[in-house]
């Protein structure tokens, strides 16, 4: 009771004086260390109004990281807009729509991730929304934790050394049954690679070549210099987006691009 009384007679004379702030918050937390019962005490007493005032702070804490997030965001997105990235775009690339367009949409992609297939959707949708008007570029991104992935990347480019559209209609025939690539594996990958109408016996001897490793290590360190570390990861117009975002994000970039004088449709 009397430490008690001190600690309440110490807390005013704290409030009352000219400490600061961080004099006072030093102090009390100096003698709730050294005297915890205090605090417990006080919760045991109170726990309904300890634990609304708890989670009163937790959703605070939140809801004051979230928008910190959202602050961050808002800033990255605005350097992007001014500083826009540039991606590597060579003859070993396919390239999906008018060579020309002035919509560029660069993937870095996984073909065993599920959040990649939400990608490969809204790549479709923003290809009708401007049709004749973008053009797509697939580049790698296999995860280490995902099995089929990497062999997944050097079928495709094994399957481009046979023609850019066999490549893409592999890409597309992967995604649309991608739940069955985890435990298909290169069978799987075999009947997509017939399906695409490619040869299999120049694929097979094509998988291993420097040629397809290169491209695809090639793609990764892009990604890396991105800044791209998960799936998927986008450039519009050099506007990163970095995950599995809806074609109205897409859109949104779109016309805050046109609005800034930097694209015209």
């Amino acid at each position: 009771m009397i430490f008690k009384n001190l600690l309440f007679v110490s807390l005013f004379g704290l409030l009352a004086s000219c400490s600061t702030e961080r004099n006072f918050k030093r102090d009390l937390e100096k003698t709730l260390l050294e005297n915890p019962d205090v605090l417990m005490n006080v919760i045991e007493k109170n726990p309904e109004k300890f634990v609304s005032a708890l989670q009163n702070a937790v959703q605070a804490s939140q809801q004051n990281a979230a928008k910190m997030r959202e602050i961050e965001e808002q800033k990255k997105l605005q350097e992007a807009f001014d500083n826009p990235l540039t991606p590597n775009i060579t003859k070993e690339d396919v390239i999906v729509g008018p060579k020309d367009a002035p919509i560029t949409l660069v993937e870095f992609s996984d073909f065993e991730c599920p959040f990649c297939k939400r990608g490969y959707q809204t790549v479709q949708e923003l290809q009708k929304k401007y049709k004749g008007k973008i053009r797509f570029i697939y580049k790698h991104l296999p995860l280490s934790f995902h099995r089929q992935a990497m062999i997944s990347s050097q079928y495709y480019e094994a399957i481009r050394l046979q023609g850019d559209e066999l490549a893409t209609k592999f890409h597309d025939l992967v995604f649309e049954n991608q739940s069955s690539l985890s435990s298909g594996g290169t069978k799987f990958l075999d009947k997509m690679a017939k399906d695409a109408g490619a040869n299999l016996t120049k694929l097979k001897k094509d998988l291993e070549t420097e040629v397809v490793k290169n491209k695809i290590q090639d793609d990764m360190l892009e990604a890396s210099k991105f800044g791209m570390q998960g799936t998927p990861g986008f450039l519009i117009n050099g506007v990163p987006v970095k995950g599995a975002y809806p074609a109205s994000h897409f859109v949104q970039i779109v016309e805050e691009l046109k609005k800034r004088d930097k694209l015209k449709l």
